[in-house]
């Protein structure tokens, strides 16, 4: 759209295949001014830690930060609820200036007190970062007063970017599984899942799925994570790693010191479900009734699902989306899911992906398709628009832009509140778009002149 222009320093950001040379910009800052649609270090950090349920999470720094983040995922618990409050020092003025250190460790006590949690997750923000708080040192003093692991988050959010926040979370994390001094025993035919956050209960129907195919589960980071488990993860055979962008890095350091390898994984859609479930039971290869049971599932599970698929492939047909999400790794299976569906991508872009992921993105999909990194709202519009778009797959903030487009729109982000991972919530993908696409509400809405 000739209306909306591009700004120069944010063009390398921009692929259009098979009109541009391949040479894109990416992990880098987001240019000032330009709106980003990412979310800051300290963001990154709490949508990562935010479900262990049993820890107490305390953001250091004024309300503010506190109330951004609350109930920031729509991850479930089986049993304590403790994530779902929102504890901030609540920085003032004054604290700025004499330092907020006393603040935090009578919050800190008082807490603990309270709540009895099995650790706690101290957050730093911004504000902590300029003035100085030593927020190591008061989580150390607390933590010998009170017996529970009290773990400093270094998440102030000028430092990075979103990826920053989820190396910071990485690293509390290992923290809290290096503390186990216990003899390392490996637990048989055992895995750890990696960057699932059981958004709508999703943890549950992947850690079934493992069951049924004999594969023990130790933990979950953090998907109805429990501290305790998180303590026994170093005893687990395999790290499976679902979102690469947040767990990697815990992945890795995991592969240095305790010899667990790793492999990445995703669970949304067909093929990629499929290709999860065979990857771990190859690895298993000492125990053949691990992979005669994931094939039996797989094929079962399929079957199950392609009558209804290829009845809403007949309706969907032809259809245009457009795809922005955190982590480019779950864009690939989008693309994938769409297709199964009878859509094409027309439009895509992650917050975090790296230049090997613009590459694969480049390689799937058709010409013309326009790849963005770290977009913001009038480029995405602008997109949206120029391709003709039926329906935009993004998270809350790409909310308000399809609607104001007049376009569908799918939350493949953390605040949905259904499973779209798994077999299961590729059906519940597909019934959502065919719902959301084919809604005669689109007749009565101006699309600011598309049409088909």
């Amino acid at each position: 759209m000739k209306s909306i222009s591009i700004l120069e320093k944010r063009k390398s950001q921009i692929y259009r295949k098979g009109t541009d040379e391949f040479d894109m910009t990416c992990e880098k800052k987001s240019l000032a001014g330009s709106v980003s649609q990412r979310a800051c270090v300290f963001c990154g950090s709490r949508v990562v830690l935010y479900p262990v349920a049993d820890a107490l999470h305390l953001i250091h720094g004024p309300i503010g930060c506190a109330s951004y983040t609350w109930d920031i995922r729509g991850a479930l618990s089986s049993g304590p609820e403790l994530h779902r409050m929102s504890f901030s020092t609540d920085l003032s003025e004054l604290d700025v200036i004499y330092g907020g250190e006393k603040k935090l460790e009578q919050a800190l006590l008082e807490l603990i007190e309270e709540y009895k949690p099995n650790a706690a997750f101290v957050y730093s923000t911004c504000i902590v970062g300029i003035i100085g708080d030593d927020v190591s040192m008061i989580c150390k003093k607390v933590a010998a007063k009170v017996n529970i692991p009290v773990l400093p988050v270094h998440s102030e959010g000028f430092k990075g970017t979103k990826k920053d926040g989820y190396k910071a979370a990485c690293d509390a994390l290992f923290k809290l599984i290096d503390m186990n001094t216990e003899p390392l025993e490996k637990i048989p035919h055992s895995i750890n899942i990696l960057g699932e956050f059981n958004i709508g209960g999703e943890t549950w129907i992947i850690k079934d799925y493992y069951r049924q195919m004999g594969v023990n589960t130790v933990a979950v980071m953090t998907g109805d994570g429990r501290v305790g488990d998180i303590r026994q993860a170093k005893k687990a055979c395999l790290n499976v790693v679902q979102c690469s962008g947040s767990l990697t890095h815990l992945a890795r350091k995991m592969e240095v010191e305790y010899g667990i390898p790793y492999i990445r994984v995703s669970y949304f859609g067909i093929e990629d479900t499929s290709s999860a479930l065979y990857d771990v039971a190859s690895f298993f290869k000492d125990d053949p009734d691990i992979m005669k049971n994931t094939t039996r599932l797989v094929q079962q599970e399929v079957k199950n699902l392609l009558p209804e698929l290829e009845q809403i492939r007949k309706d969907l047909a032809g259809k245009r989306a457009a795809v922005y999400v955190g982590g480019a790794f779950k864009a690939f299976s989008l693309i994938k899911a769409l297709r199964h569906i009878g859509m094409e991508v027309v439009l895509v872009g992650s917050q975090t992906g790296t230049k090997e992921d613009y590459e694969v993105l480049k390689d799937m999909c058709n010409p013309g398709t326009v790849i963005l990194d770290d977009a913001n709202p009038l480029e995405l519009a602008k997109y949206v628009l120029e391709k003709n778009a039926h329906l935009f797959i993004g998270g809350v903030k790409e909310r308000p832009i399809a609607y104001k487009l007049g376009i569908g729109f799918c939350d493949h982000n953390h605040e949905r509140k259904i499973p779209l991972a798994g077999f299961e919530g590729m059906i519940n993908f597909a019934r959502e778009v065919h719902e959301t696409v084919t809604s005669p509400i689109w007749d009565l809405v101006p699309r600011n002149g598309i049409k088909g």
